[in-house]
Formats: C-alpha cells, structure tokens, sequence
C-alpha cells in the first residue's frame, strides 16, 4: 500500500516561516526550504519571518513577507514610511555599509558564476558620499486610481482623495500610484514641489490622467535640479494644450519656489506613458539646465539622458580616466558614448577620441556638447553598433589603442566582442550597469585579455543596482 507523501512546504499560496540567510541579487532575502531557495523583497540576512508563497519555478520561488518574527540584528528602520511599498528604494532596512558589501558580493559572485573566473579580485564598492538625497532626476506620475493601503481597504469608513494620486507606480501596476507622503532620493526641494503641485492641482479641479480611458489632463511631473550651478527645473507634462491653464499654476511655482529657474510643458497626447512628447513649451526660463562633470559642462533639456547621480559619476568617470592613464594616448574609441560626457571627461587624455552611439538624439547632443566645450579632437559618429563599428569606421579614423565600452544592460553583440578582439586595443575599460552581462563579455575575451581590475560603484545607494568597471590590459 502506497504511502500518500506529505504536501510540499513550497506551493503557491502556503505560509511557512523561513529563516533569510543571505541577500540575493535585485535586493531580495534568500532563505532555503531544503536545499530549494526562496526569494523574499524586504528581508535581511539574519531575518526569520513569516512568507506566503506567491510563485513557485522548477529551482525557485518567491514570497511575500507577512510577519517579522525575529528581525536581523544588521536590520534598522527605513528613512521612509512608503519603503516597503515603493519601487524607488530597495535595500532602506539594512545599513548602507552592509548594502555596499552585498553589492560587490553580486559582482563577484557574476565573474565567478557566469564569467568563470575563480581567483579574481573584486574591489569594495566605492560608495556615495550621501545615500540619500543624490538623484538629479525625479519622475513622479499622476493618477486618478490611488494605490489604497491595506488599512484603508478593511476600513468602512470613506477613503479621501482615492481618485488623486501623485507619486510613483506601485511595482507590477501601471495603473496605481503611490501617493507619495515624502522621499528622500532628490533635492529635499522635489518633494515640496511635488507636494505643491498636488495641492494646487486639488484645488483647482485639474484633472489626472486616467491610463485605461485616455482622458485628464495632468501625466507627470518631472524635476530636475544641478548640483553644481544650483540650477532647477520643473517639468509638467500634460495631455493637452492649455496654457491659460498653467500660466496660473507657473506663476504659483515660481513665487513659492524663486530657486526654479525653468519652467517647461511637454505635451504628450498619445497613449503611450512616458514623460516624452511631441513637442514643448517653455513657460520659463531657458527650457534647459547646465551642469559640470569634471572641467566639461554640459546641457541638459527635458529629455536628455545624463547620469542620474551626479558626484558619483564624477567617482565613475575618476576610475575609468585613472585606467587610461597618465601618459597621453593614442587614440580612444568610445562605444555607447550616450550624449558624450565621458568621451569628453578623457578626451584631454588622448590625441583623438571617437564615440560612437546608436541613438541619433544623443549624437546630436554629444557634439553641441564637444562644440560648447571647445573640443576639437572629439568626432561622434551614429548608428548600431554591431554595424558602425567595422573596418571603415577604423579605416577614417585609425585603430585604437584603448577602447572605452559602456553597454545597455543587455551587454555588447558578439560581433562588437568580434570587432574589439580583431582589432586588439592595448586596453579595454568595460563600464557596465548589468555585471552578469558584463561577467559573461569578459570572459568572451579573457583569451587575448588580462583583467586588472574590477571596480564597482554605487551609483544608485538604497536600490539593488551596482555599476562596475573592469579594466582589461592585452597579455
């Protein structure tokens, strides 16, 4: 007679409590059930908790916390009272020291897991002078289907202000908006700004927008602020035309707030959610910011892309320019170069530099951004770079003797990996916001190349992403 087996303890829906020994990648808690791992967001190595089940895969799941039972001795109380709700932050409920050693953890454990590498040193992390407080950038969304807290659901009693939200999705939920209370990753002024615009939106009857049926008015509100010009911007993107509607809202922004120094309205009348649009008004102020990495500034309008922490890729940029060297250098090639602001944080370093970019946005800008600047040695060039990047482009500007590459999260194509080893730079300096993509493009050279160093840096203090850089010397 058969024996009927006990039911699985790891099955979608079924609580169990879990003890989290170590801190996996994206900022989750790992405990084991057996040797089966289960990944739990809010936990902390030394954590027992109480989880439900919420998906089982053939090698792992992942749960819920719904009880602390024991709290980790590193675990300390988050700055924010929406932390464990709000997809900004990650790592609030641990120390920022702990977080930085998790951090270069990851990237070792990526080198060794997927690049195979086995003696390798990862440096510490470098960390941020502040882990608050530092973002440049802030995109906040509004809605008219607030994202309603567990208390407030049970309640009987009316819910205020359900259908106003201003704030940031709830991971997983397009269409819910954590009203936000505060935050701490921007300028203490972002907040206020927001919590003023919300205001004046409230009582003055305008609209949010609504994703499902395409109407309102109000989509985001996106702020802006320089570090070292102290300049701020204020951008307000709406559905629809209206300036006798925000001239009012304006004029109230810049007599509460005279540190704004560019008021600017995109209008964004498709269905799409981003914070981009078809065209812009500015309402006042220049329509753009200036700021300085390093001797180079640079300008920012509504839709550039500039690094988002602003001292710490100072930091960044400080390591990749000390692995170029002292010496004056041949030629550089930069890929990914972006809108330009590392290719010209070292272009002082060599006779010529060429970045090369897919996005002809960016390229527009890298070179009003070489012109403002008085480069001349600097040339970008357009186009994907598994294409651009072959014999002609070599053939006009000469082989480089070092090769900057700062990829998409997805890593370089194997025909750039192809193109780089065939050419056989002296030097590649690999900058990389994914080191498990990054891991795997090194060890695709590791037969021509050294590695001298890898170094992570904390761009993003409080979330689960590292960015690294690795240094490779041809053997």
């Amino acid at each position: 007679m058969n024996q009927q087996q006990p039911p699985s303890p790891v099955k979608k829906g079924r609580e169990l409590d879990l003890d989290i020994t170590s801190a996996a990648f994206e900022g989750k808690g790992l405990g084991k059930v057996g040797d089966y791992a289960v990944f739990v967001k809010n936990t902390a190595p030394g954590d027992r908790v109480r989880i439900r089940i919420i998906k089982k895969k053939k090698k792992y799941a992942e749960g819920v916390l719904l009880e602390l039972l024991s709290p980790s001795p590193e675990r300390v109380t988050p700055k924010c009272r929406h932390a464990a709700v709000c997809g900004g932050c990650t790592w609030q409920h641990i120390p920022y020291d702990r977080e930085l050693a998790y951090k270069s953890r990851h990237v070792a454990d990526h080198f060794q897991r997927i690049g195979g590498f086995r003696n390798l040193q990862i440096e510490p992390a470098i960390g941020a002078p502040e882990p608050y407080h530092y973002r440049n950038k802030m995109e906040y969304t509004f809605g008219d289907r607030r994202w309603l807290t567990d208390t407030e659901i049970q309640s009987d009693e009316p819910i205020p202000d359900k259908d106003f939200a201003l704030g940031l999705h709830v991971p997983g939920r397009y269409d819910r908006i954590l009203n936000l209370e505060e935050c701490h990753l921007q300028h203490p002024i972002s907040f206020r700004v927001l919590d003023a615009v919300r205001s004046y939106a409230k009582e003055n009857n305008l609209e949010p927008y609504n994703t499902h049926k395409h109407t309102g008015y109000l989509r985001h509100l996106v702020i802006r602020n320089a570090v070292h010009t102290d300049d701020l911007m204020v951008n307000l993107v709406t559905r629809l035309d209206q300036p006798e509607t925000l001239a009012p809202l304006s004029q109230f922004l810049l007599t509460t707030f005279p540190e704004i120094t560019t008021i600017v309205n995109t209008l964004n009348d498709t269905r799409s959610p981003t914070s981009t649009g078809r065209y812009q008004n500015v309402i006042h102020g220049s329509g753009f910011i200036r700021e300085y990495l390093g001797e180079y500034r640079f300008r920012i309008d509504t839709d550039t892309f500039f690094q988002t922490n602003t001292l710490q890729a100072e930091t960044l940029y400080g390591v990749v320019s000390d692995a170029v060297g002292q010496a004056p250098t041949g030629t550089i090639y930069d890929l990914y170069c972006g809108v330009g602001t590392l290719t010209l944080y070292v272009s002082r370093k060599a006779q010529n530099v060429v970045g090369i970019e897919l996005n002809s946005k960016a390229i527009t800008k890298a070179r009003e951004n070489a012109a403002d600047n008085d480069v001349s040695h600097v040339v970008f060039e357009q186009g994907d770079m598994k294409d651009t990047f072959n014999d002609d482009i070599i053939d006009q500007y000469g082989k480089p003797e070092i090769i900057i590459t700062d990829p998409p999260r997805a890593g370089m194509h194997e025909q750039v990996i192809k193109q780089i080893k065939k050419l056989a730079p002296r030097k590649i300096i690999y900058v990389s916001c994914n080191s498990s993509t990054q891991a795997r493009d090194v060890a695709m050279l590791a037969d021509l190349y050294d590695v001298q160093l890898v170094q992570p840096v904390d761009m993003f203090p409080r979330t689960y992403h590292i960015e690294s850089v690795a240094v490779l010397q041809l053997r």
